[in-house]
């Protein structure tokens, strides 16, 4: 039987239509609406960085421009209808997907005691008791509330103390909820307190097939295709050795079928894929011709080597690069107009002037930067200035660079 393809411009109508990002970005941003936007999604990534606006907040709004970090922060801290965890980073998901992080918690309990040993984290383990005790008995506490007695340095990861790595421990692995934050550091209490009884750890046994098979297809779903290594990527709990299998017998089920997806580089690459992927493909709508400015986190770009593929669009954070190795900049926008990104903008918002200041934009390769491209940015630049709370945008001289 001949496999089905779905050439380049179909998977990415198809992966674009599944992240929210083929319609135009509009309707309501707060709710019932959002929650349905992040269960569409999966997950939403928390990020501390705020150069412009927070990541998981330029992701939301990306799609729903009447988006306010309010409205999450509702969501998760006073209707308790997302919960915050870990996939391949610090996320917030809808509670809904709850049971099926118990696994998460039990696997992460094995993985952290372990690490975090070899880490020289010598001694979070006995302070367990005594970091429960005090949330039991004095309510929801931050890492500066534990182990005054315990600190020294900056109070960076390598300087952790004791009841600050007893705090992520028992949050990870279930016994603690982060009830919300206070600016970004996590404020934790006890699960029991904050989730319901019959979802909590303990109160569902953890049948862990059950759990991978849910993984794997919701993972799927969200993709549109994918590889098993790109299954078990999605939300970072399934192993390689368990999606692959499920994969098979996904198959043997007759659940899924065998694709060939064209990559930007015209190379085909075998996928899996529900059998309806095809048609659904060429009922996705065309992506808006707006230019929209993407969080370095969106979803669509976390698998930064799937996004390479399907795009031809070679993304890295440089966060962490020494300014003098960077290639373009600290904290960098992917810029994307309909099927395509088509650039990146260094921008910082500058509060003190109430400014948001371009420093430098690269079209991609093949991008022929026009006056109608400019206008367009212009408008998209407007938009986020104003979600930002800013009143202008400002240019620096020279900011329209040459591709790179």
């Amino acid at each position: 039987m001949a496999v089905q393809r779905l050439d380049n411009a179909a998977a990415r109508a198809l992966f674009l239509d599944r992240h929210a990002l083929a319609e135009q970005p509009a309707g309501p941003a707060k709710g019932d609406a959002l929650l349905e936007l992040i269960h569409r999604l999966g997950f939403v990534q928390l990020d501390s960085i705020n150069t412009v606006a927070r990541a998981h907040d330029m992701i939301l709004f990306s799609r729903r421009p009447t988006y306010r970090a309010r409205n999450l922060k509702r969501l998760y801290e006073v209707d308790r209808t997302l919960f915050e965890h870990w996939t391949h980073d610090a996320a917030v998901i809808p509670m809904a997907f709850y049971p099926q992080w118990h696994l998460r918690f039990r696997r992460d309990a094995d993985l952290l005691k372990a690490r975090w040993k070899n880490w020289r984290r010598d001694g979070f383990e006995e302070r367990f008791e005594a970091v429960l005790r005090r949330i039991r008995d004095h309510g929801p506490v931050s890492s500066s509330d534990v182990g005054s007695d315990e600190r020294k340095g900056s109070g960076g990861w390598w300087d952790w103390h004791p009841s600050k790595t007893a705090l992520e421990y028992l949050w990870r692995s279930g016994a603690l909820t982060v009830v919300g934050r206070e600016g970004f550091r996590k404020v934790y209490d006890l699960t029991e307190r904050v989730i319901e009884a019959d979802l909590c750890p303990g109160a569902l046994p953890c049948d862990e097939g059950a759990t991978v098979d849910w993984l794997c297809n919701a993972a799927l779903d969200r993709l549109g295709f994918a590889t098993s290594g790109e299954i078990a990527a999605f939300w970072d709990t399934v192993r390689p050795d368990e999606a692959k299998p499920w994969c098979e017998r996904a198959l043997a089920r007759g659940e899924v079928e065998r694709i060939a997806v064209t990559c930007a580089d015209g190379s085909d690459r075998p996928c899996l894929a529900r059998f309806d992927a095809v048609e659904a493909a060429d009922r996705a709508r065309p992506a808006p011709g707006r230019i929209r400015v993407l969080s370095p986190f969106d979803p669509a770009l976390r698998d930064r080597a799937r996004a390479e593929r399907l795009f031809g669009f070679h993304y890295r954070i440089e966060v962490f690069v020494p300014e003098a190795k960077r290639k373009y900049g600290y904290y960098v926008f992917p810029l994307m107009e309909r099927d395509r990104l088509i650039g990146r903008i260094d921008m910082k918002a500058r509060r003190d002037a109430g400014v948001l200041q371009v420093r430098a934009l690269w079209p991609e390769r093949g991008i022929r930067w026009s006056p109608a491209r400019t206008r367009r940015l212009e408008a998209e630049l407007d938009r986020v200035r104003r979600f930002a709370g800013l009143d202008d945008v400002g240019f620096d001289a020279g900011w329209l660079r040459d591709a790179l």
